[in-house]
């Protein structure tokens, strides 16, 4: 180096460029194509190098370095990002006869013939990446599929990803015969971060050997370490990517384009692209009918194992972009693609015993211990038994051995007993008489299955109903998990979910390894979720039988939790998709006086009790039904839906017969198509602001 700090900065920036050149073709050799040119020692050479000659001339580091994966200080939190297009689940299909559906309800509706692309289905955790000119600018999950967390800088540290793209085509040539003319001015593309079996392995060694706790498989620890708010700790977990799908790309000789149009005109296309600027896309193949798909998908299904790390299925997609189009999407999954989920994995193992667990609804459920045993991808130690009849009906014994399955994301289950194997030594299960957690009467009503402790103070039903309350699907306060709410509780510092909005920093500072920053964090989240809308409350709540769908129904029907707990069940029934039980499960958790004390307690605290849209004043929009799709240019999308509400009208997630207005904004997805279709009025922003004098 001592050349370069002769010569001077020009001659130091010269070398820097060519080493940053060097070390990202064999970061793409080494982590995207996994053929590396040179050993470790002359790579740590190069790297050195770079490292010395950054320290010497600060400005001359970027934020596209190699040198910048390693990891920064710690984030203060993640914030939020709001995708340009939402980031939609798939649906699932389970065999060949419903792959095969899925292909007619296609080629019906597109009229003609459909190639498909097939892929793995990694079981990792979805991202989008963002590139302008080139350069990575941001990072985000999915989180619920319209608003992710940023992890940017947790991303950088993932090697696969590239800091800055630059064409591989062809191993890295430069043959860029059918790609466009030059970088992507705009880029938005999404992937899958994953953690590889070998990885995981070593990760969970480590842990052990310090006493943390171990992840349960490698899809916990990728979620895991990629919402790490320290950076460093991200880069020392040996995260791995693949890149799948090109959503967004804007090129400087052709204005702003998505993958409906030029200059892509394919989905496969579009991974070479992906491929040819320096990311690593999963394998794939096209195939030209829907047997074709059927058979790789069974091929895999096979051939599962062989890869260093986990799938649970394949993804099948049309290939054609304008095909795409015309399928859309409903309001959760594209029409365009489906998931086919592999069957279930089996195990065998020994039941060393049989547990009771009380869940927030005061229903028994038997769980069998396990001698652990490897399924699908994570080590297995208890398997669910549902209830006593299923108990009875499979004759499973303690000291059995049986066979586990699981599917998918489902708890692995007991699904038969192995009686040849049986020595004598077995013992048979019996449900409690008395709650194992309070010791009140245990219960089966007639025509159920459950057995339910009747105990008003159950800790346990209190425990799990604290939990669910906090849950992301209801009040969502972030950082208040399962071993802090249980700490709260020993402490004897809550004794219902209303309690939590009493807290203050100087009682989070007693619990353990609990410090100022964190006590602080977590009751500012308890505060913050006070203004939630009301669905989410209701939710929280955790009334038997009310979901988060009726939740939404229940608060778009009544905009006042009060006037809800005040309503019959003839009332209730009224609301389409509310039927007797639900409504009768109502009435009874609001006749009950203690969790109308707790209700009370909630609007003490602050806890919003009703939605804007039953707030006094003039109601303009009262009745219609509206939708929002798009990017907005002077408003939040949640504010111009919070407007609606509040003007007396209705705000639906997707666009229907029923639906009065779409609310159109910038790079609007499906549902200006299906607006369109159905020849809805379709309002501007500034339309819409006109509209409501806003």
């Amino acid at each position: 180096m001592a050349d370069f700090v002769e010569q001077g900065e020009e001659a130091a920036a010269r070398r820097v460029d060519e080493l940053k050149r060097l070390i990202r073709h064999h970061d793409h050799l080494y982590y995207v194509l996994d053929r590396p040119e040179i050993d470790d020692s002359e790579y740590d050479r190069l790297y050195r190098e770079l490292v010395d000659l950054e320290e010497r001339y600060p400005r001359l580091r970027t934020p596209d370095s190699p040198t910048q994966r390693v990891g920064g200080a710690p984030l203060p939190a993640f914030a939020n990002v709001r995708h340009r297009f939402p980031m939609l689940s798939l649906n699932n299909a389970y065999g060949a006869e419903e792959l095969r559906a899925f292909d007619r309800r296609v080629r019906s509706a597109v009229g003609a013939a459909v190639e498909y692309i097939v892929e793995p289905k990694i079981d990792g955790l979805s991202v989008s990446l963002v590139y302008e000119d080139g350069v990575f600018v941001r990072g985000a999950t999915r989180g619920d599929g319209e608003v992710g967390e940023d992890v940017t800088e947790n991303l950088r540290t993932v090697r696969s990803i590239p800091l800055r793209l630059s064409w591989k085509a062809d191993g890295g040539t430069g043959d860029r015969q059918g790609l466009p003319d030059d970088i992507p001015r705009v880029l938005e593309c999404r992937g899958e971060v994953y953690m590889t079996r070998d990885a995981f392995e070593s990760l969970n060694a480590a842990r052990e050997k310090t006493g943390e706790q171990t992840f349960a498989n490698p899809r916990n620890a990728a979620a895991g370490s990629l919402r790490q708010l320290d950076p460093r700790v991200t880069a020392a977990r040996r995260l791995s990517s693949f890149v799948y799908e090109v959503r967004y790309i804007e090129t400087a000789a052709t204005g702003a384009k998505t993958p409906f149009g030029a200059p892509l005109g394919t989905h496969e296309e579009g991974l070479e692209l992906l491929s040819a600027l320096g990311f690593r896309v999963p394998p794939y193949r096209r195939c030209s009918d829907i047997e074709e798909v059927i058979s790789y998908c069974e091929e895999w299904a096979h051939r599962r194992d062989d890869l260093p790390y986990d799938i649970d299925g394949m993804v099948v997609k049309v290939n054609d972009l304008e095909q795409q189009r015309v399928l859309g999407a409903t309001a959760k999954s594209p029409r365009w693609a489906v998931a086919y989920k592999f069957p279930a994995q089996q195990a065998v193992t020994r039941v060393k015993d049989i547990v009771v667990q009380v869940g927030r609804t005061g229903v028994l459920t038997p769980t069998a211990v396990l001698e652990p045993v490897r399924l699908a991808g994570s080590t297995v130690g208890r398997a669910s038994l549902h209830n006593e009849d299923i108990i009875r009906q499979r004759d499973v014994r303690i000291g059995d051995w049986v066979v586990i399955q699981k599917a998918g994301e489902v708890i692995p289950e007991v699904v038969s007993v192995l009686e040849e194997r049986r020595t004598g030594g077995e013992i048979e299960f019996e449900m409690p008489k008395k709650c194992p957690e309070c010791g009140a009467e245990v219960v089966r009503f007639e025509g159920e299955s459950a057995h339910r402790c009747t105990g008003a103070s159950c800790p346990a039903q209190l425990r799990e109903g604290l939990i669910h309350f906090a849950s992301r699907d209801a009040m969502n306060i972030e950082g208040l998990g399962p071993a802090i709410i249980q700490q709260l509780l020993d402490a004897g510092l809550v004794r219902d979910v209303a309690d939590l909005y009493r807290l203050e920093v100087e009682d989070m500072l007693k619990l353990e390894r609990m410090g100022e920053k964190s006590a602080s964090n977590l009751v500012n989240a308890i505060r913050k979720s006070r203004d939630n809308p009301i669905e989410r409350l209701i939710f929280g709540l955790g009334i038997r039988h009310v979901g988060q769908r009726a939740a939404g129904l229940l608060a778009e029907r009544f905009g006042d939790v009060r006037a809800l707990a005040d309503a019959s069940a003839e009332e209730l029934m009224k609301i389409p998709e509310i039927g007797e039980k639900i409504a009768e499960s109502i009435v009874a958790y609001f006749r009950q006086e203690q969790n109308r004390r707790v209700l009370k307690k909630l609007e003490t605290a602050g806890v919003r009790m009703r939605n804007p849209a039953v707030e006094e004043g003039p109601k303009p929009l009262q009745g219609k039904r509206f939708v929002v799709t798009g990017t907005l240019e002077t408003m939040k999308r949640s504010e111009v839906e919070e407007l609606i509400r509040r003007l007396g009208g209705v705000v639906s997630s997707s666009v229907s017969r029923n639906t009065d207005y779409l609310v159109l904004g910038r790079d609007p997805g499906s549902k200006y198509d299906r607006a369109r279709e159905l020849g809805i009025k379709i309002l501007t922003e500034r339309e819409f602001l006109e509209m409501t004098g806003a």
